[in-house]
């Protein structure tokens, strides 16, 4: 028998190599990012066409590459950076397995052009599928330029899997910021189909993350500084009433090396304790400076995940740290009950309006009358108010909780007898039916309604909105303001009007006619969360994406009193869904529990 095992050929093996290295076009990015990094650069520039498919180039004025260097650089696992096994445990640089630029050019079609200030010409060469194709003498500037075009142009099964142009920008666009947020003395710039996107001059950390976040970030920022023999700490975190609802704005470096750690994040959140709100992710941009032997990078292809060799001390300085921080600058909750169940009430998108309707389009089979008295302004609740609800709760009958009830039960809801609703716990609505009771929770019922309004308003031909007597500003980060670029046709036809107002700006003219006229802002730049947050999600269409995060936002809260009215308006609603058992996102919208099981409770 013939022997099988056989050595790959070098081009076979490192496409094989590549696929650890290079998972799309921000893999790219991120390594010829950090290549420029560790040659000294001061001014980095990448430009990008066809979000990294057609083109992705990177140029610094680092300290260049010899002739011998430059056809070195294309060879697996050659390297400037360390040179015995003894090094691995003092690396300083982002770099140091030396096989990206021979996992890209297997992968890709690569032009470097490269020079040393002491040589008189530069080197140019040229690299296809993990060969030289071309090497020569060329005029060039001090630096390195590395373009890498056509990515995975002989790797079509790969090629295939790649996301839409905007998805794959925002991948770049984070790899981008992680970069230059974790070295703000480099001038950095970033070019998309021609356009500047980022033009971050040098500075210091707190100048860096407004450029790349916003002038916002100006007032929420929060120094944090410990020294201890283990670790060094410092950076910025966020306070806690301007924290999002997506995760995406928190950054750990390890010895200015972008890393993620769950751990850590559980650490520095537990900080923050009872400051944010469950949903609530806290901005933080925190440094860990350690010695390297006390660190392994080297678990990873991506080199983003680390191993400490005191994880749990690391832990508890980490979350001190930041609790020392937040009660050195007093943020610290300052409620009081009257403060606080005043917020509770006033929700965004609720207040000084007769209907949540108003001119909105109604989903077909909704029952306009009902919905006209459906949550009206609210106002603060006094005491009496109070000692009403009290009343009402201590008169009703128990209730408990089960599966969605049949349409003909509730029919009976329908007559002209008012039937017994009352509010529990300011989150369900209690109803008595045919068979038993039923629980609806107010806020996932109001979120299916919504959604399925919303649904139908992008597909009518008319939106329904109001002019703003003074039109906002709504500044925001390039990948935020690219976001809002491509899903601004859906956002027009839900009512609002928005136009382009300098850069990574849009003037808000106009709002969706149940909405409240303050509050557009901070509406917008919620739904900007939601909906990051359902982008990885394929069962869910651009629409379907847009209509879910509306209705998170502008659904009627927790915590909020509900009139009669409104509570019966929102029950005749949600039956008028197409799936009204069911939140938007698969949670049960109501719930019941027969008689027969109640008097099992009590033993009947």
């Amino acid at each position: 028998m013939p022997d099988v095992i056989k050595l790959l050929p070098e081009n076979i093996a490192n496409q094989i190599a590549a696929g650890e290295v290079v998972q799309r076009p921000a893999s790219v990015v991120k390594e010829l990012l950090e290549n420029s990094v560790d040659a000294g650069s001061t001014h980095i520039q990448l430009i990008i066409k066809n979000a990294g498919k057609t083109l992705v180039q990177v140029v610094d004025n680092g300290c260049g590459m010899s002739e011998t260097d430059a056809r070195m650089s294309f060879e697996r696992h050659a390297t400037s950076k360390i040179q015995n096994l003894g090094d691995l445990y003092q690396i300083h640089t982002l770099g140091f397995r030396g096989e990206a630029l021979a996992s890209i050019a297997a992968v890709a079609e690569v032009e470097l052009k490269t020079k040393r200030t002491i040589d008189e010409t530069g080197t140019s060469i040229i690299a296809d599928n993990s060969e030289i194709i071309k090497q020569e003498a060329c005029s060039s500037p001090d630096g390195t330029s590395i373009a890498v075009k056509n990515l995975f142009y002989n790797v079509p099964a790969r090629k295939n899997f790649l996301k839409s142009n905007s998805i794959e920008i925002r991948h770049i666009n984070d790899e981008f910021i992680r970069v230059s947020l974790a070295n703000p003395g480099i001038h950095f710039t970033m070019f998309n189909e021609n356009e500047e996107v980022y033009h971050l001059r040098p500075g210091n950390l707190h100048q860096r993350i407004v450029s790349l976040f916003g002038r916002k970030y100006d007032e929420i920022l929060v120094p944090i500084e410990e020294k201890t023999d283990i670790i060094t700490i410092k950076g910025f975190i966020g306070k806690p009433d301007a924290a999002r609802k997506v995760r995406g704005d928190q950054y750990f470096f390890a010895n200015n090396r972008f890393i993620k750690n769950a751990y850590l994040n559980h650490a520095v959140s537990g900080a923050y304790e009872e400051l944010l709100a469950s949903d609530g992710y806290p901005f933080y941009a925190i440094f860990m400076e350690l010695y390297p032997s006390r660190i392994d990078i080297n678990v990873h292809p991506t080199k983003t995940e680390i191993k400490f060799e005191d994880e749990k001390m690391i832990y508890a300085i980490m979350r001190s740290s930041v609790r020392k921080s937040l009660n050195q600058y007093h943020i610290a909750p300052g409620l009081s009950f009257e403060d606080e169940m005043s917020i509770r009430i006033q929700e965004p998108g609720f207040q000084n309006r007769e209907s949540i309707k108003t001119s909105t389009p109604s989903t077909g089979g909704y029952n306009q009358g009902s919905s006209n008295d459906f949550l009206k302004s609210s106002q603060k609740a006094s005491p009496e108010q109070w000692s009403e609800l009290y009343k009402i709760l201590e008169n009703a009958e128990p209730s408990v909780p089960e599966v969605s009830p049949d349409v003909e039960e509730l029919e009976g809801m329908d007559g002209t007898e008012q039937k017994p609703v009352i509010q529990l716990h300011l989150k369900y609505i209690v109803t008595s039916i045919r068979s038993g009771m039923m629980v609806v929770h107010q806020q996932l019922a109001h979120e299916r309604i919504l959604y399925e309004r919303y649904l139908e308003a992008m597909e009518a031909p008319a939106n329904y909105s109001q002019k703003l007597l003074f039109p906002e500003v709504l500044e925001l980060s390039p990948p935020d303001y690219a976001l809002i670029a491509e899903i601004q046709p859906e956002i027009s036809s839900l009512g609002f009007e928005l136009e382009p107002f300098g850069k990574n700006a849009f003037m808000i003219n106009g709002i969706p006619a149940d909405l409240p006229d303050s509050g557009s802002k901070s509406i917008l730049e919620k739904i900007i969360g939601d909906y990051k947050n359902t982008e990885g999600a394929e069962k869910y269409s651009k629409s379907e994406k847009l209509a879910l995060a509306f209705a998170k936002n502008t659904a009627v809260k927790i915590g909020r009193p509900l009139a009669y009215t409104e509570m019966t308006s929102l029950i005749d609603e949600l039956f008028a869904c197409k799936t009204p058992y069911f939140s938007p996102e698969g949670r049960p919208a109501l719930i019941t529990i027969s008689s027969d099981e109640l008097d099992k409770k009590f033993r009947k």
